[in-house]
């Protein structure tokens, strides 16, 4: 799906709204947020970086992360095009992707600007959607981004690419697709592996995320996190979210 970039921004807003309401969202996010943080490289100098930070809210666990958005809402710290980023070569220690990865349209082209500034040792983390058959039933029908399963991923840009002059583009299975099957592993030459997870996060999805109803009251979420365990064992039935952590080489 591709459409004007200002989408981006409507969606940041109405999720900020939908956000102040929604208290279990709240928590469970800061649940997703604790396991990216034990990813971060500390012993690296240089900053950490969020890259399409939406409504801001990993602060709430990183507060040293620099949040960056394409658009100036009053809780981004900077303006930053993944394509074109204004960082020095090697300057940053970690960059954090939370559900950016499915709209690069040419993530060839932005991991090359990744590890541009990243510096050696420095740390690529991605949480995304993940395709087990839960995943694919819950974003293909219930999420009005496409899962562009058997759409070509277009790694490079094209010669005449603009970053200033990018379109709004979504394709959730894009980073399933990239990390999880031998298809794309070749792609990745550059970079080490250190985390691939799968997680069924049941407690999410029965959240109804930003704007579908929450399904269980809150007193419920604990069970729903121990039923969560037990599911996320049988990621190719139920895993909807994933966690990636790469080094540059």
């Amino acid at each position: 799906m591709v459409t004007d970039i200002a989408q981006h921004n409507l969606e940041i807003q109405a999720n900020a709204r939908h956000w102040r309401r929604k208290v279990v969202l709240q928590e469970i996010y800061r649940e997703f947020h604790l396991e990216i943080a034990k990813e971060i490289r500390r012993d690296l100098p240089g900053r950490i970086v969020e890259i399409g930070s939406g409504i801001g809210n990993l602060k709430s666990v990183v507060p040293d992360a620099l949040a960056t958005d394409l658009f100036p809402n009053p809780w981004i710290d900077q303006i930053e095009n993944a394509y074109a980023l204004s960082f020095a070569d090697g300057s940053v220690s970690n960059l954090i992707l939370f559900d950016v990865w499915h709209h690069l349209q040419y993530p060839g082209t932005a991991l090359a600007e990744f590890h541009r500034v990243l510096a050696p040792g420095g740390r690529l983390i991605i949480f995304d959607p993940a395709m087990g058959l839960l995943g694919r039933i819950v974003y293909g029908f219930f999420h009005h981004e496409p899962l562009g399963l058997r759409k070509q991923i277009r790694w490079w840009a094209p010669p005449n690419f603009s970053p200033a002059e990018m379109a709004y583009y979504a394709a959730q299975g894009n980073a399933h697709r990239v990390f999880f099957t031998k298809e794309w592993v070749s792609h990745l030459g550059d970079w080490r592996t250190v985390k691939r997870r799968l997680l069924a996060a049941i407690p999410y999805i029965a959240s109804g995320g930003f704007t579908r109803p929450q399904l269980f009251p809150r007193s419920l979420l604990p069970a729903l996190r121990m039923v969560d365990r037990v599911l996320s064992r049988i990621p190719a039935v139920f895993a909807t979210r994933l966690l990636v952590a790469l080094e540059r080489q």
